[in-house]
């Protein structure tokens, strides 16, 4: 189960708020983060790139045409 935790933060004169020590040293792993908005909720998430790696060989096509004739494949995957 996942333990919110809630602290009271200062806000500066520049709109600045400071991220907890303990929060940056486990969840960011640059100097990025994500600030998302909703209404009256600010949402600030670690930075991550997405390893796109993981979508590697991942794609399911329904092709009509026979695999070993390659030139008719990319035609109709062309298409679609």
């Amino acid at each position: 189960m996942i333990e919110l935790e809630v602290e009271v933060k200062t806000v500066d004169n520049q709109g600045r708020i400071i991220l907890p020590k303990y929060w940056r040293d486990r969840y960011l792993k640059g100097k990025k983060a994500i600030v998302s908005f909703k209404e009256d909720l600010i949402e600030i998430r670690p930075f991550t790139r997405a390893d796109l790696t993981t979508y590697f060989d991942k794609v399911d096509v329904d092709l009509k045409t026979d695999l070993s004739d390659w030139h008719k494949t990319r035609k109709e995957l062309r298409r679609t």
